[in-house]
């Protein structure tokens, strides 16, 4: 696997996010609608200290109900594209935006490997085709 970036460095042409209203309508125009209700996908938008997105990478797909999430993979990507801030994004395909308890469980891990690598995680949105839930908002973030 190679990891590939290519850099834009005119941050006026850059999106900048300040609130996960914001993340969460970035990503929704980021992410194939035709298979939100089918298929458990994981990104992870990248950005710099200040706030402008860098990327959108794709974590992984899986299957109905879960899909893998490496650590070590998002913290490469995100080291190798000089981000500083990140947003984990799933999909539910069920429809069900609370979190399960492996959310919960991996977005804590992540937390505690960003900041060894001084990266922020600042937020965890679980998202459907017309809504989303923000672990960081509903104080599930430790």
């Amino acid at each position: 696997m190679e990891i590939l970036v290519s850099y834009n460095t005119n941050n006026q042409s850059r999106i900048r996010i300040t609130n996960h209203k914001e993340a969460y309508e970035l990503i929704i125009k980021n992410w194939n609608l035709n298979i939100i209700e089918f298929q458990e996908e994981c990104k992870v938008i990248l950005m710099n200290k200040g706030n402008y997105v860098l990327g959108i990478y794709d974590v992984s797909k899986g299957g109905i109900d879960s899909s893998v999430v490496d650590i070590r993979i998002i913290l490469a990507v995100a080291l190798k594209c000089n981000a500083t801030q990140l947003i984990l994004v799933h999909n539910h395909p069920g429809g069900n935006l609370n979190p399960s308890s492996s959310d919960i469980n991996i977005t804590e891990k992540l937390k505690k490997a960003c900041e060894l690598l001084n990266l922020s995680l600042l937020d965890h949105l679980i998202i459907t085709k017309h809504h989303y839930y923000s672990l960081n908002d509903e104080n599930k973030f430790l």
